[in-house]
């Protein structure tokens, strides 16, 4: 009679059982521990910071990861443009944009671009205050275009 084959090739046969169940029972472990996680989220279901997050919070970090956060802060500055320059101001002048940090303002006339200009300190200031996020560092600000045709500015 011949002896067994592990015995010929000098394996041992505890070796080999652990071996071949040794998957078996680390893919056993990883039920189990997802198994209890599910348990543990339903039995903290509604309990405070498991509720999902807000659509604003959700949009927010879009807005960072996808690189359109200088686009919004200038929107922000568009629609609160009043309230940093006042009412007055702000009928006759307007945000152009902002590139590399210097934010462009165009005036209606060469009156208003120099009041503007003396306000240039405060308006830096009040947005730096109000749209930390703009990374304003400066202000530009422009006379109006010359007149072609019926545009008013």
């Amino acid at each position: 009679m011949t002896p067994p084959a592990s015995h010929r090739i000098q394996y041992d046969p505890d070796r080999l059982a652990r071996r071949v169940f040794s998957g078996i029972i680390s893919r056993a472990d990883l039920l189990r521990d997802r198994e209890s996680r599910e348990e543990a989220a339903w039995e903290s279901f509604g309990k405070p910071h498991r509720d999902p997050a807000s659509f604003g919070g959700v949009l927010a970090g879009l807005a960072r990861q996808d690189g359109w956060e200088p686009h919004l802060q200038m929107a922000h500055l568009r629609r609160d443009w009043e309230d940093v320059v006042g009412p007055a101001v702000a009928l006759h002048t307007r945000v152009l944009g902002m590139e590399d940090g210097i934010l462009t303002i165009r005036a209606e006339s060469p009156v208003w671009a120099t009041q503007l200009r003396f306000m240039t300190t405060q308006i830096r200031e009040t947005i730096r205050r109000r749209l930390p996020e703009a990374g304003i560092r400066d202000v530009v600000v422009t006379g109006p275009l010359p007149r072609s045709g019926h545009r008013r500015w």
